[in-house]
C-alpha cells in the first residue's frame, strides 16, 4: 500500500466507512483488531512496536494483524520520522455495517462481530468497576451500567434509536476519533455501547 508523504497531512474531518463485504467484517471481528484500532485512533497514529508493548504482545503477532486490518481497509502505514519502522494510521473514523445483515452471509458475520464488540464492553465495563472509585464524583455518577425496559413500536423503536444516534453524531462529527487537535484538554476517550434488544412477546400479545 502506498505511503502518505508527511508534507501532505490527511484532511480534517470525518471519513466515513460502510461496510458491505461479509469478509471485511469477520476480518474485523476479532479482540485484538479492534484493540489495535482503538490504540491507533487514540494516538493518532502508531507503530506496531509501540501498539504490542501497550497490549502486551509480540510485535510480531501486532504487525500481523495490522496487516490483516490493513488487508481489508481498517489502517495503512504511513511515512515516519525515519526509515526505521513506519507508524500505522486509521483508514477511516466511523464505521458502519448497516443493511448488511439482509443476507445469510451478512448476517452470519455481523453475528460474529457483534458477539466480539459486546464481549469487549462487557470486559471494559468490569475493568471501570475495578477503578471507577479514583475517578472523581462527576465522572461517576453518569458512567456505568443502565437498564430500562420501555413498550415501543417498531417505529418509535426507530426513532428513538434515530434520535440517540443524533446526540452522539454531534461529538462524533466535531470530533473525529483520530484528531488529535479537536479533543478539549481534559477530555478522555469514553466507549459508548448501546445494547437495544426486543423481547419476545407474550401470547397475547400484551
Amino acid at each position: 500500500m502506498s505511503l502518505e508523504s508527511p508534507e501532505q497531512p490527511r484532511p480534517k474531518g470525518q471519513r466515513r466507512r460502510r461496510l458491505t463485504d461479509p469478509l471485511s467484517i469477520r476480518a474485523l471481528a476479532h479482540p485484538l483488531r479492534l484493540d489495535l484500532q482503538w490504540i491507533i485512533g487514540r494516538e493518532g497514529k502508531i507503530t506496531a512496536a509501540a501498539a504490542a508493548r501497550e497490549l502486551g504482545i509480540s510485535q510480531a503477532l501486532s504487525s500481523h494483524h495490522l496487516r490483516q486490518l490493513a488487508k481489508y481497509g481498517f489502517v495503512e502505514q504511513v511515512a515516519g520520522a525515519d526509515n526505521r519502522e513506519r507508524p500505522w494510521q486509521l483508514v477511516a473514523t466511523s464505521t458502519s455495517w448497516r443493511g448488511v445483515d439482509e443476507t445469510a452471509q451478512g448476517a452470519a458475520a455481523v453475528a460474529v462481530l457483534e458477539q466480539v464488540i459486546a464481549e469487549r464492553a462487557l470486559t471494559n465495563y468490569l475493568d471501570w468497576q475495578e477503578r471507577r472509585n479514583s475517578w472523581s464524583p462527576g465522572w461517576r455518577e453518569h458512567t456505568g451500567l443502565g437498564h430500562s425496559t420501555i413498550y415501543l413500536t417498531e417505529s418509535e423503536f426507530a426513532e428513538l434509536a434515530r434520535r440517540i444516534d443524533a446526540l452522539l453524531a454531534d461529538y462524533i462529527v466535531q470530533r473525529p476519533l483520530d484528531d488529535l487537535s479537536a479533543r478539549p484538554p481534559d477530555s478522555v476517550p469514553v466507549e459508548m455501547t448501546l445494547f437495544a434488544v426486543p423481547a419476545e412477546p407474550t401470547s397475547s400479545g400484551n
